[in-house]
């Protein structure tokens, strides 16, 4: 599993080498779009990329933890949770590229 992670760099090398844009017009771009997916998402909205996947927002309800040290008892208060789900097609392109 220990495969290259892929940072904002790498994103931006990827667009000026395709695209053909500037280094510093790929790097605005690359930072526009990860910044409205991350505005929409925090307004509670989800976002869907076509063949990607979703980034989706979950609300969880408050609930009871345990510190497994001490076994005391805490509750834990609601929150809003971000959850990606791959669409089909991302996940037969891992499935059959992982073989």
């Amino acid at each position: 599993m220990g495969g290259k992670t892929v940072t904002r760099a790498d994103l931006t090398e990827a667009v000026y080498e395709r695209v053909g844009l500037s280094r510093s017009e790929s790097s605005d771009l690359v930072e526009m779009v990860l910044a409205e997916i991350s505005n929409t998402v925090a307004r509670g909205e989800n976002v869907k990329l076509s063949s990607f996947g979703s980034f989706v927002v979950r609300s969880k309800n408050e609930r009871i933890g345990r510190n497994p040290k001490t076994r005391v008892e805490v509750p834990i208060p609601p929150r809003k949770v971000m959850v990606f789900k791959p669409s089909n097609v991302l996940k037969e392109i891992v499935n059959n590229n992982s073989k």
